[in-house]
């Protein structure tokens, strides 16, 4: 049984998400992290080696282009939460408008990408995928540049992992979580506004802001 979309994003508005233990288990569970992993907007890190990559060119960006190939893409790893349960929840979600991923082509091959959930000024990342080299550092870059233009406040990113670290996220208590989620949620945002992100775009924008 699927999650109700208008349950999915009550958890969502008083910082709870939803988990499997593995993709054949079918029971869902709640998640409350004592710490909270979050991007603030203005921090992302932007290597070197990365913006080589970009300046490439050598790439294409969607956003909500292939949502269930993104959560695919997601779930295809030897360990994942992603059970078809949660899949067809986001999926429901997604048609609602509430749930957006961004996506980077190589020509019609999806090589990368990411997808969260929105709620007024807040996304919550929930996973990202990568096929090729830097291809989610490559999302996650033009993700945070996205939501800096589209009126984000809030980026959750849920756990810190050394990879989010080396990119900029933060580990926070759950209180000032909960205060930055209740401003954020009382504000609004357009993820879909069409907006400048060409690779040259989303650097210097980048550069300027960390």
């Amino acid at each position: 049984m699927t999650l109700a979309p208008e349950l999915l994003l009550h958890g969502y508005s008083i910082g709870i998400f939803p988990m499997a233990e593995h993709r054949d288990d079918p029971e869902v569970f709640w998640v409350d992290p004592m710490r909270r992993g979050v991007f603030p907007l203005d921090s992302f890190h932007l290597s070197r080696s990365l913006a080589r990559r970009m300046r490439r060119g050598d790439y294409q960006v969607s956003i909500d282009r292939d949502f269930a190939g993104v959560v695919d893409g997601c779930a295809d790893r030897a360990e994942t939460w992603i059970n078809p349960e949660i899949r067809a929840s986001y999926l429901a979600l997604h048609r609602l408008g509430h749930a957006h991923s961004l996506e980077i082509w190589d020509g019609t091959q999806l090589i990368g990408g990411v997808y969260g959930v929105v709620l007024g000024a807040a996304f919550f990342g929930e996973s990202m995928f990568s096929r090729r080299t830097d291809a989610s550092k490559i999302a996650l870059a033009h993700l945070v540049d996205r939501l800096r233009q589209t009126g984000f406040t809030l980026f959750d990113t849920q756990f810190l992992t050394a990879h989010l670290a080396s990119l900029g996220a933060v580990e926070i208590p759950r209180a000032e979580y909960r205060r930055r989620l209740e401003r954020a949620l009382d504000g609004s945002a357009d993820f879909s506004a069409v907006i400048e992100q060409s690779p040259q775009g989303v650097i210097q924008r980048i550069t300027q802001t960390s």
